[in-house]
C-alpha cells in the first residue's frame, strides 16, 4: 500500500490551476492501482492558522500551558502525522507575489518542529523524515524557472529548502508557467505539467502494486 498526502494551498478554490493538477495525479494513481491511500489536506479553503504570539511558544518547545497552546500543539500533531504515515507527499504550490502562498508557509511553520520532524546535532541540523518523496506542483503566472525573472523566485528555492529541513530531499518539482502569457501559452504549458504528471504516475505504480 502506497499512502499519499496531498497538500493543496490555492485560494482560488474550483479555479485553482494547481489544485486541478494535483487532483489530475490523484486520479492517474487512484484509478490505476487498489493499492494507493490518498489523504488530501486543503489549507487554501479551510488554513492552518498562522502563528501568534499565543501560539509560537507551544510550537518551538512542545509545551503547552493554555487553551491555545493545546489547541496548536494538537494540531501540528496532527500534520505531522499525516506526513509520517505518507509515502509520497504531493503539494499544489500556486506563486503569489513571487513565494509561495501564506497558508502554506502557515503549515509549515506547524509541521517544523525541533525533535520531532527535525534536529540540531554537534555537525548541524538533521531532517527526521527521511524516506519519504515529494512532489511540488507550482502554477505561476509568469515564467521563473529560467531567465532573467529566475532571480525573483522566492517559491521554489524555500520550498526545497523546507521540504530538505525535514529530511525529505528526494522532491521533483513540476511547473505550469506562462498561465499569464496568453491561451495558447497557458494551454502549453499545462499540456507539460500534465505530460510530467504522467511520468510521475508511471514511476509511482509499481511501488503500489
Amino acid at each position: 500500500m502506497t499512502r499519499i498526502l496531498i497538500i493543496d494551498s490555492a485560494a482560488t478554490g474550483a479555479q485553482s490551476v494547481s489544485r486541478r493538477l494535483t487532483s489530475e495525479l490523484a486520479e492517474r494513481l487512484a484509478g490505476a492501482s487498489g493499492k494507493v491511500e490518498i489523504v488530501r489536506r486543503d489549507i487554501g479553503s479551510s488554513p492552518v492558522p498562522h502563528l501568534t504570539e499565543e501560539t509560537v511558544f507551544a510550537i518551538r518547545t512542545g509545551e503547552s500551558k493554555t487553551e491555545a497552546e493545546r489547541g496548536a500543539l494538537m494540531l501540528s500533531d496532527a500534520l505531522i502525522d499525516e506526513i509520517r504515515a505518507a509515502d509520497l507527499v504531493v503539494i499544489g504550490a500556486p506563486m503569489y507575489n513571487f513565494g509561495m502562498p501564506s497558508t502554506l508557509k502557515a503549515w509549515f511553520d506547524h509541521v517544523l518542529r525541533a525533535r520531532v520532524t527535525f534536529r540540531y546535532t554537534e555537525s548541524g541540523p538533521e531532517g527526521l523524515m527521511k524516506g519519504k518523496r515529494a512532489v511540488v506542483v507550482e502554477s505561476r503566472a509568469g515564467f521563473y524557472s529560467e531567465g532573467p525573472s529566475a532571480a525573483m523566485d522566492s517559491q521554489e528555492p524555500h520550498l526545497r529548502t523546507l521540504l530538505g529541513f525535514m529530511g525529505i530531499e528526494e522532491v521533483t518539482f513540476v511547473r505550469a508557467e506562462k498561465l499569464a502569457f496568453g491561451p495558447e501559452a497557458a494551454e502549453a504549458s499545462l499540456g507539460e505539467a500534465s505530460r510530467r504528471l504522467r511520468e510521475i504516475a508511471a514511476l509511482e505504480l509499481p511501488l503500489a502494486a
